[in-house]
């Protein structure tokens, strides 16, 4: 079970000109360059909640959530249900569906929300614009994992959740992933910066190449999140997400040394 914590306030916002302003062309070259070897669909945006500096490289690109669904699922249904009032069972399921990526947990939760139709809602409510999830139960089959979105979307989604009045649980259990799935976002943070993040991978049966996915949160102030499709194997596609993470969060601010 997951314990209580103060609810997350959004950072008050600070004129964008305080902060060194992100050099988007710059940037933008620099994201092309980086990804001329790492071939695939990909999309980033990262938004610095404080001032409302952003960047965006891919926009356009409506690509698989996979795992990273299972953010909008616990959202969705704390949107309707209180947390201290949900079964221990189904309390369960949420912590393992997000700290493990659990699948099995997930489709009883996708279940409960009401499916396709019922992360619909919830996404209205959120004022997500391109994200849509395919119709059908997901016994064994996990078609949450082939909703549909936006890297501007995931992002929006993040937002939310200081708004959502359960959100603290939904960023407390996005900072206990288990050690070997914190990768991808938290390679932008500066040493001792907590993260916030859920991860997704998905195999594509058509052609055997990989989705991988990351979005999160870092220090409360970045969020984050970036979409690729079309990666040789899982480990390119890390490495990509990686990269990519690394070099645009550069673009923001620099890490004190030491």
């Amino acid at each position: 079970m997951v314990k209580s914590e103060p609810v997350w306030s959004e950072p008050r916002g600070v004129p964008e000109s305080k902060e060194p302003p992100v050099n988007r062309r710059k940037l933008t070259r620099a994201v092309k360059a980086l990804l001329e070897s790492r071939p695939g669909r990909t999309s980033i945006t990262v938004e610095d909640l404080r001032t409302g500096r952003v960047f965006r490289f891919g926009a356009e690109e409506v690509l698989p959530t996979a795992s990273v669904a299972k953010v909008d699922i616990l959202m969705a249904l704390l949107r309707k249900e209180r947390w201290d009032r949900l079964p221990r069972a189904v309390r369960r399921d949420a912590e393992i569906m997000i700290r493990y990526s659990d699948n099995k947990a997930a489709d009883r939760l996708w279940e409960r929300i009401g499916r396709e139709a019922g992360l619909a809602r919830a996404n209205r409510a959120f004022g997500l614009r391109a994200t849509t999830a395919v119709p059908g139960r997901c016994v064994d089959l996990y078609c949450w994992g082939i909703t549909r979105t936006t890297a501007d979307d995931q992002v929006r989604l993040l937002k939310r959740l200081p708004k959502l009045r359960d959100g603290a649980v939904v960023r407390r259990l996005m900072r206990r992933v288990v050690p070997e799935q914190k990768w991808g976002v938290s390679a932008g943070a500066c040493a001792g910066e907590r993260v916030a993040l859920k991860n997704g991978w998905l195999k594509h049966v058509a052609n055997d190449l990989w989705a991988i996915t990351s979005v999160g949160l870092i220090a409360d102030r970045y969020a984050v999140a970036v979409l690729t499709e079309d990666n040789a194997t899982s480990e390119a596609g890390i490495a990509k997400v990686e990269r990519l993470v690394e070099r645009v969060l550069d673009g923001f601010r620099v890490c004190p040394k030491g």
